[in-house]
């Protein structure tokens, strides 16, 4: 995948994340996790933009550091509003399955610029 259709894919999670939001309950609980997941996951694909402008090998590592960080605290409140009955484990699958391929990508990517680097 290259860079133009990895921040593709990135931006496409952050609108589904955004339209699954909307479907959160409008109690106290739903709001403040929603308000977290949007910015934690509209935050992956801004990051990886960041990443993609990067300065050096060590500077793009650590943008992309950023990234992991990101979606996974982006899996973080998807289990969240699984395990507190927000939304049906079932309407997330798909949506937890593409961000740990994104984190799976990213994390493979750090690994490959570290070695590179060494």
């Amino acid at each position: 995948m290259d860079e133009q259709q990895f921040k593709e894919r990135t931006k496409k999670v952050a609108v589904r994340i955004l339209t699954m939001s909307e479907s959160l309950p409008k109690t106290q609980s739903g709001q403040v996790i929603g308000r977290q997941i949007v910015r934690s996951a509209t935050s992956v694909g801004a990051n990886y933009r960041a990443a993609c402008r990067a300065k050096s090998t060590a500077d793009m590592i650590n943008k992309l550091k950023i990234v992991e960080e990101e979606a996974d605290e982006t899996l973080y409140w998807m289990e969240l509003i699984v395990e507190a009955n927000l939304l049906s484990e079932q309407k997330l699958v798909s949506l937890v399955a593409e961000m740990n391929e994104i984190l799976a990508m990213t994390v493979a990517s750090i690994r490959t610029l570290r070695n590179r680097k060494s």
